[in-house]
């Protein structure tokens, strides 16, 4: 039962400590109240009531030692009296040894008679008489002893005939039985008061376990109702969950979408500037080096300053034409367009490994796959943003570009031996270069992971299900061959 309060009253805590306000925390903590006031009341009675117990006990133990001590002193007398009558009227000495050991046992019998009575006034003078009254018997119980054995029967006959030690026998007799009444009423008013004591505690118990229950039952139906409330809350508080965990979901598809909508944008725009600039600014130039080279055949000079002037041009416009080219490549590789995926990651792979002088590693197959130009593009832009990182902020000496065709997976690996992310980098990183591969590997359907490597280093790991990468029937083409790698610098010029 003390467990079971134990525990309300820890639940009745903490329901304390919300937002109930006033009233209902004194209706909530006035049953724990009321129960402890209860047991501690209970306890106190409990002791009182032991007590009062312990008290009627030692009464009537002691209330025995009393009766078995007045009837010892009585069965001695009486012994002591039967058996000198018996010495007296037969003359013989045997009745004289229980005669002896019993007067010999008056006088400790008293003592202890007087011991269990302790220091009782109200029978200090019975006392007094009593044993005046057993000297006096004994005395004469001696005398008549003497006056057989120096007279004969005759005289102690006649002292036998009289009543005297009759009359002493009655008062002694008369005594114990007024201490013996004296000590009966005592004991039945303490067994009364006893009774009393234990029908009102036998009432309050039963007072008590009605209260209990009924505490019980209302700290039952607190509990319940708390629980009720707190099952309406948590339903609630699921489906606002729920609810926002689906408009979460939904903004999520919106920005994924909007984000790969953007970044196709930028594509496109980078593709339509790219073709321009080959178009436009390509045509430009090699039309100026083609004049320039007219002009030098048709006018030569001797002069030398007009020849390194006719050199620096040219020089210029290489320049330039060298420099359209890096800029069309780094908005929308060449490669990429005519020669394929694997092709254009091989060269960007390697290029940028040759102009660091990172020590290079890949793995890549010899066939590839009729992927969609969008697809091509994001793997590319992923892989291009790894390399980056790498060169950035790795620290690297060397780096391995690894792809994987499964039955129905692509895979891509870049690793390296730099100094690595922090741990808690790819859950908590802000960086535009992270959050734009994310979003290129979510806008394709596939799942990316950036972590340390298991000897140091950084590992970049992509998986895109393939179902999301190849491309439709309108676009046509097939499995484009890697093996075309020596027409790169054709496709280059």
């Amino acid at each position: 039962m003390l467990d079971l309060w134990a525990e309300t009253g820890q639940l009745c805590m903490k329901i304390l400590g919300e937002d109930v306000g006033g009233m209902g925390r004194w209706y909530i903590a006035l049953p724990p109240v009321l129960v402890i006031a209860f047991l501690v009341g209970l306890f106190f009675l409990a002791a009182a009531g032991q007590s009062r117990l312990n008290l009627a006990n030692e009464h009537m133990h002691r209330s025995q030692l009393r009766e078995q001590a007045l009837s010892e002193f009585a069965a001695l007398m009486t012994d002591a009296e039967s058996a000198q009558r018996g010495y007296l009227l037969t003359g013989e000495g045997a009745y004289l040894i229980p005669y002896a050991a019993a007067a010999a046992k008056v006088s400790s019998a008293l003592d202890r008679l007087h011991a269990v009575y302790g220091s009782a006034d109200q029978v200090g003078s019975e006392f007094q008489q009593l044993r005046s009254l057993a000297n006096k018997e004994l005395a004469e119980l001696q005398d008549g002893v003497a006056l057989y054995k120096k007279r004969g029967t005759v005289p102690a006959a006649t002292i036998v005939g009289t009543d005297t030690g009759k009359r002493t026998m009655d008062a002694i007799d008369g005594i114990i039985a007024t201490m013996r009444k004296e000590e009966a009423a005592q004991a039945a008013a303490a067994d009364t008061e006893w009774q009393r004591d234990f029908r009102l505690s036998r009432w309050l118990s039963t007072a008590g376990v009605i209260l209990n229950i009924g505490l019980v039952l209302l700290a039952i139906r607190l509990v319940y109702g708390e629980m009720r409330r707190r099952a309406r809350q948590s339903a609630a508080l699921r489906e606002q969950k729920l609810q926002l965990e689906m408009e979460v979901a939904a903004r999520t598809r919106e920005l994924t979408a909007l984000s790969t909508h953007l970044q196709g944008v930028s594509e496109q725009e980078k593709s339509a500037l790219s073709r321009e600039l080959h178009d436009e600014l390509g045509g430009l130039l090699v039309a100026a080096r083609m004049d320039l080279s007219w002009l030098q055949q048709r006018m030569p000079t001797a002069d030398q300053a007009i020849e390194q002037r006719f050199k620096r041009i040219h020089d210029s416009l290489s320049a330039g034409v060298d420099l359209k080219r890096r800029v069309v490549e780094e908005l929308r590789p060449t490669l990429l367009d005519n020669m394929g995926l694997f092709t254009a990651l091989r060269w960007q792979f390697k290029e940028t490994c040759r102009r660091t002088g990172l020590r290079c590693t890949e793995i890549i197959p010899e066939l590839e796959m009729n992927f969609s130009p969008d697809a091509s593009i994001g793997v590319f832009r992923i892989a291009q943003e790894a390399l980056t990182n790498i060169l950035k902020h790795a620290e690297a000496r060397s780096a391995d570009l690894s792809i994987t065709l499964a039955a129905d997976t692509f895979t891509m690996r870049i690793s390296d031996d730099g100094r690595g992310i922090p741990i808690d980098a790819p859950a908590t990183s802000t960086s535009h270069g992270l959050a734009s591969m994310r979003h290129r590997i979510a806008g394709l359907g596939g799942m990316g992971n950036v972590r340390r490597g298991d000897l140091g280093g950084t590992v970049v790991m992509v998986t895109i299900p393939l179902s999301r990468m190849m491309a439709s029937e309108s676009e046509g083409g097939g499995p484009v061959p890697a093996s075309r790698v020596p027409a790169l610098k054709q496709a280059q010029a």
